[in-house]
C-alpha cells in the first residue's frame, strides 16, 4: 500500500503528526511520502520562535527520514491559506493508493480532493482545530451572524465540498470534531475522533540504572538538587500559552518550599520567566532527548492551551497539572489535576498537593500506562492502516501480516530460555 500524507508544514526534531504517523506506518509495512512546505512551525503566529531550530527542508529536495520519503514543494498564501505548488502534479508521480491531509480547508484540501477523482486514490482528513484556539467556536453566535457567514465562506464552504471525496475525518479531541462540523462543513457521520500518539520509545519512565545515572546528571547539569520538585514545561513561552503562569506560581512555593521551574523552549516570555526565582530556561531540544528532560522532572504543567507535550511527558512517568478548560480532559484521568484556569493561588495549591511522592508516583504510573496502551503511535497507526485497507479491500491481508509478525516474534521470545540452557 503507498501512502501520500499531505501536511503545510515538516520541521525536523518535533513530534508531530506528519513525523511520527509516516514512521510507524512504514514499520507496519506501508509504503510512505510525505509531502510538505519549507514553512517553519508556528509560521502564522511567530516564525521567529524556533529560528535556529526546527527549520524547513529545501524546496525541491527529496529525502529520507525513518522509513519514509520527504518531498518539499514551493508555496503561496492566497486567501488566507497555504497553496503547495505542483502539489498534482506531485500526486501523479507518486501514485498513491491513500492520500492523508492534516486539515478539512484550504487549498491543499482542494486540491487533493479534485484529484482523487482524476488518480483514483481514497482520501482521509484530520481536524486539529481545538475550540480554545477557534475564538469563533467560544462566541455566541446565531447561524446567520456576520462573522459566522464570513467563516461559511472562507473555511465552511470548501470544507463541505472537499468532504465529498473524503471518506473520513479524524479529529484528534472532541471539541476538535464539533469544529470541523460546525465550521468547516464536516459531515457528522465521516467525523471519528482520534487522538494524538506517543513515541513510547523515547518517552517511557526511567528504566534500569543507565537511565537512572542520566536522570541524576541531567539534574545536577541544570543545577537542580536531590530532594527538588522540577516542574517542567516545554513549548513556547508565548501569552496563549502562557507559561509565566506557572513561573510565578513557582516563585511563590520556592520562597519557602523545594519547587523548581524548567522551561524548555523560546518566546517573547522568555525573559519574565528567567526573572523568576527557582526557573531555568532552556532552549527547544530535539525530540529524542526530550524525554530525559521529562524524566529529569517530578511534575508536567502546561497552564493554558493543550499541547502534544503534555502526552509525552505523562508517558515518562510524571503526573500533569493543566486547566479546568481543557477540551481534552481525557488527559488528565487518574492521572493528573486541575486547576482554575489563569488563576495564580489555585496552580500554586494544586503543585503543593502534588508535593506528595506517593500521589506523584501513584499518577504517574498511570499516565504512563495509559500512553502506552492507549496513545502510542505503533497503535494508532495499525488502526489507521485498518481503515485505510478496509477502503482498499485489504484489511485481511494486512491483519494476518501484522498477525503473523506478532506470532513470529513470540515464538523467538519463547525459545530463548532453552537455547540459553542448551548453551550452558
Amino acid at each position: 500500500m503507498r501512502i501520500v500524507l499531505i501536511s503545510e508544514i515538516f520541521a525536523r526534531g518535533m513530534g508531530y503528526l506528519e513525523n511520527m504517523l509516516p514512521k510507524y506506518l512504514a514499520r507496519l509495512g506501508a509504503e510512505v511520502d510525505v509531502v510538505a512546505s519549507s514553512l517553519p512551525p508556528n509560521y502564522r503566529q511567530d516564525p521567529e520562535t524556533y529560528r535556529g531550530f526546527a527549520q524547513g527542508a529545501a524546496v525541491g529536495s527529496v529525502e529520507s527520514l525513518d522509513g519514509f520519503r520527504l518531498h518539499v514543494l514551493a508555496h503561496a498564501k492566497l486567501l488566507g491559506h497555504v497553496r503547495l505548488q505542483g502539489l498534482a502534479q506531485k500526486l501523479q508521480e507518486l501514485r498513491p493508493d491513500i492520500v492523508q491531509t492534516m486539515t478539512p480547508i484550504g487549498w491543499i484540501a482542494l486540491e487533493s480532493a479534485c484529484s482523487r477523482f482524476r488518480l483514483g486514490y481514497r482520501l482521509f482528513s484530520g481536524c486539529h482545530y481545538h475550540a480554545s484556539v477557534f475564538p469563533l467556536a467560544q462566541a455566541m453566535t446565531t447561524r446567520f451572524h456576520p462573522s459566522r457567514m464570513k467563516c461559511y465562506l472562507e473555511r465552511g464552504l470548501h470544507g463541505r465540498m472537499a468532504s465529498w471525496a473524503t471518506e473520513k475525518y479524524y479529529a484528534i479531541s472532541p471539541d476538535c470534531a464539533e469544529v470541523a462540523e460546525r465550521f468547516f462543513g464536516v459531515p457528522k457521520n465521516k467525523l471519528e475522533v482520534c487522538p494524538l500518539g506517543v513515541d513510547t520509545e523515547i518517552f517511557h519512565p526511567v528504566s534500569g540504572p543507565e537511565e537512572s545515572g542520566e536522570r541524576t546528571t541531567l539534574r545536577q547539569r541544570l543545577g537542580f538538587r536531590g530532594g527538588e520538585i522540577v516542574c517542567v514545561y516545554s513549548g513556547r513561552f508565548s501569552a496563549d500559552k502562557n507559561p509565566l503562569l506557572l513561573a510565578r506560581a513557582i516563585a511563590r512555593l520556592a520562597a519557602g518550599e523545594p519547587y523548581r521551574g524548567l522551561f524548555i523552549g523560546n518566546g517573547p516570555q522568555a525573559e519574565a520567566i528567567a526573572q523568576c526565582p527557582g526557573c531555568i530556561t532552556h532552549p527547544f531540544v530535539p525530540m529524542r532527548e526530550l524525554g530525559g528532560f521529562y524524566r529529569a522532572a517530578e511534575i508536567g504543567v502546561w497552564p493554558a492551551q493543550e499541547s502534544m507535550s503534555m502526552l509525552d511527558a505523562l508517558a515518562c512517568g510524571i503526573p500533569l497539572v493543566a486547566n479546568d478548560t481543557m477540551n481534552a480532559p481525557e488527559r488528565l484521568q487518574g492521572c493528573g489535576l486541575q486547576y482554575r484556569l489563569d488563576d495564580l493561588d489555585d496552580l500554586a495549591g494544586k503543585l503543593r498537593l502534588l508535593g506528595d511522592a506517593a500521589l506523584r508516583e501513584r499518577l504517574g504510573l498511570e499516565g504512563a500506562r495509559r500512553m502506552r496502551q492507549e496513545f502510542s503511535w505503533e497503535a494508532i497507526a495499525a488502526r489507521r492502516l485498518d481503515d485505510y485497507s478496509a477502503v482498499l479491500g485489504t484489511r485481511g491481508a494486512t491483519t494476518e501480516k501484522r498477525a503473523a509478525e506478532k506470532l513470529t516474534k513470540n515464538n523467538r521470545r519463547e525459545q530463548l530460555p532453552a537455547q540459553g540452557a542448551e548453551c550452558k
